[in-house]
């Protein structure tokens, strides 16, 4: 036997919040077997590029001049010209109608990490080389927390590759890249640091980093009145054996009042979606009112 009770709407509470889980992996055939894929971009200009040509890739093949110009349009558009931003073409509306100047801009979008001053500098020189570490959304979430992304490759003199929390790969104090948060992304615009690196078939890579996750929490607030569930649909308060009904004396009198130890929420059918156990049972007051929270993560 049970008994309902239906929620309104003050009683559900919908709070979000962000959680994290670390991920580090040791050699490149774990680091390749969680999903992180490895690409060198290639600026052939002005070479012709040829389809299917320079293919790159540890896990997926893509074309390394592809991938170049990838990076280049989404995250470096308006830092070709200096690397703290390029400056916006300006035109002139004159009163004849006619426009004086350059009429287009430099306004994209290139996924910054902050509203700090920028600083992202992209090779454009013909023959040039990136490196991109691509992290799978999988693993990052919705976006790598910043300040804990870390790279640590050959043995070679170089220190780990590490994010500053705004944006910059670097090692020691000398930067080497940009990442990017949302899209899991190391870019490596420093050609030397790379090539030191690649091909990637050492045993003392490591890859590290911390996803980040938005749970809703819902909070349902079980409110019982003074006046309601005065009344134990526990069977042992049943008297003797038999099937007569009889309440033993205890369950009688006016200063009985029941324990909560269960709550089950319920769908518009009755169908039980949760069930919540108290740690212990919980008396319920005869003058005044009862309230049960109960947190869900989904």
């Amino acid at each position: 036997m049970s008994v309902f009770k239906s929620f309104i709407t003050s009683d559900v509470i919908v709070s979000p919040f962000e959680v994290n889980k670390q991920f580090t992996f040791q050699g490149i055939e774990a680091i390749t077997g969680s999903g992180i894929d490895f690409f060198e971009g290639y600026n052939a200009s002005p070479q012709p590029w040829v389809s299917g040509s320079f293919p790159t890739g540890y896990i997926t093949s893509q074309s390394q001049v592809l991938v170049y110009k990838s990076i280049k349009e989404l995250y470096y558009s308006n830092y070709l010209l200096n690397a703290n931003g390029s400056p916006a073409a300006t035109a002139s509306f004159n009163t004849d109608g006619t426009i004086t100047g350059a009429p287009s801009t430099t306004n994209h979008y290139n996924y910054l990490s902050n509203t700090l001053p920028p600083n992202r500098f992209f090779p454009t020189s013909s023959g040039v080389i990136i490196g991109v570490i691509s992290i799978p959304s999988n693993l990052f979430g919705e976006y790598i927390k910043p300040g804990t992304f870390s790279f640590s490759g050959n043995p070679s003199g170089y220190g780990p590759l590490t994010d500053d929390g705004e944006g910059n790969l670097i090692s020691g104090s000398v930067k080497y890249g940009d990442i990017i948060y949302t899209h899991g992304l190391a870019i490596i615009t420093d050609q030397t640091w790379w090539e030191d690196q690649y091909p990637l078939q050492s045993a003392f890579f490591t890859c590290s980093f911390q996803s980040t996750l938005t749970v809703f929490e819902t909070q349902y607030k079980c409110t019982i009145r003074e006046n309601e569930f005065n009344f134990s649909t526990n069977p042992t308060q049943i008297s003797g054996s038999s099937n007569s009904g009889v309440l033993y004396d205890f369950a009688t009198g006016s200063f009985f009042t029941p324990y909560a130890t269960t709550v089950g929420l319920y769908d518009n059918n009755y169908n039980l979606l949760a069930v919540a156990k108290l740690a212990q049972p919980l008396p319920l007051s005869a003058v005044t009112d009862t309230s049960i929270l109960v947190n869900l993560d989904l």
